[in-house]
């Protein structure tokens, strides 16, 4: 069984990002970037379903800019068997990512693709649910655990109420969430083996996908400061404030 697994090289969660000063996006130069956390455990997800006998080729892919063979390498190192980067310097949004995974996934012919539920620098939580109604195949979103038996991804997802176990008929689309697992320390004999591992290169164009920006960033701006708090001296100066001045009651 082939799975494929997109992965997005994004800011590092560690680093504290900073607005232009023109306000046009987020400064992103001299700054640490690292795979997208949620992608990082779908790596490894896929890694332990390879380990558990269930899988037998693990396919990585990212789209963007060249440095995004660094994320593919470490994907590799994880545990994927070979790299696909579709390179491009446009700005790429949720539907042409789910467009260009359309056409790899035609092309590759996956029986599953897991992948992170949302990335850390945009937050739309968008992509793997697109990427299931293009392809027309089941989906199992937020995804705390995963196995595979007889033809069926038996997913247990995490919603309001709790805890929803589903049964997905292959192929199909599962998102992972935080608590599905912890991805493993890279270590170096396996980075120095993902050097050697292949990597393809493609463009948008070879695939037959227009990765055109449909939304327009206006301006990107910080929110506002949290102001100081301040101590009352009785409960009816509280209630005064409340509803004079915060205004919520």
């Amino acid at each position: 069984m082939k799975v494929l697994v997109p992965v997005k090289r994004v800011v590092d969660y560690n680093v504290k990002v900073r607005v232009k000063s023109d306000g046009s996006g987020v400064d992103i130069a001299n700054v640490k970037m690292s795979m997208n956390p949620f992608d990082e455990i779908a790596v490894e997800e896929a890694t332990r379903l390879k380990e558990g006998g269930k899988v037998t080729e693990i396919v990585a892919v990212s789209c963007g800019v060249t440095q995004c063979q660094e994320t593919l390498r470490t994907a590799m190192a994880i545990g994927a068997d070979r790299g696909v980067l579709v390179e491009t310097a446009e700005e790429l949004q949720p539907l042409a990512v789910a467009k260009l995974l359309k056409a790899l996934a035609d092309k590759e012919q996956p029986q599953l693709i897991i992948l992170g539920k949302q990335a850390i620098d945009d937050d739309c939580n968008q992509t793997g649910q697109m990427l299931a109604a293009l392809l027309g195949w089941p989906q199992a979103t937020f995804a705390s655990k995963v196995s595979i038996e007889d033809g069926k991804a038996t997913v247990t997802r995490e919603v309001d109420g709790g805890l929803e176990t589903i049964a997905l008929q292959l192929p199909a689309i599962v998102t992972t969430d935080l608590r599905l697992n912890e991805p493993r320390y890279v270590t170096l004999p396996n980075i120095m083996k993902a050097k050697k591992k292949p990597l393809e290169t493609v463009k948008p164009a070879d695939l037959g996908v227009d990765v055109t920006p449909r939304l327009k960033t206006l301006k990107v701006s910080e929110p506002p400061k949290r102001s100081a708090g301040i101590v009352v001296k009785s409960v009816e100066e509280l209630v005064t404030k409340l509803k004079n001045e915060a205004k919520v009651i």
